[in-house]
C-alpha cells in the first residue's frame, strides 16, 4: 500500500503545507558547496557584509530575477513620493 501523490489540481493537507514550510526553512543551513564554491562564497559575503546565507538568497534571487523567473521590482526615480513634506 503506497501513497496517493497528489495531483495539481488538490490541495495539499493543511498540516503537509505546515510541515513542509518547516521543513524549507531547515534546508537551507544543510547546504554544503565544494571548497572553491565555499571560498568564492566567503569572499563575496565579506565584500557586500552578508552572511553566507543571505549572499546565497541574493544570487539566487538576483539569477532568477534576470532569467524572468521572478518579476523585477523596479524603482519609478522620476515618479513622486509619498509622505511628509519637510
Amino acid at each position: 500500500m503506497g501513497l496517493k501523490p497528489i495531483s495539481c489540481s488538490e490541495k495539499p493537507p493543511r498540516r503537509f503545507e505546515y510541515l513542509m514550510t518547516n521543513v524549507i526553512q531547515l534546508q537551507p543551513a544543510a547546504t554544503v558547496f565544494d571548497d572553491e564554491i565555499e571560498d568564492a562564497l566567503r569572499q563575496v559575503a565579506g565584500e557586500l557584509g552578508l552572511t553566507r546565507n543571505d549572499t546565497i538568497r541574493t544570487i539566487v534571487r538576483e539569477w532568477l530575477q534576470q532569467n524572468t523567473y521572478l518579476p523585477v521590482h523596479e524603482l519609478d526615480e522620476d515618479g513622486e513620493v509619498g509622505g511628509r513634506n519637510a
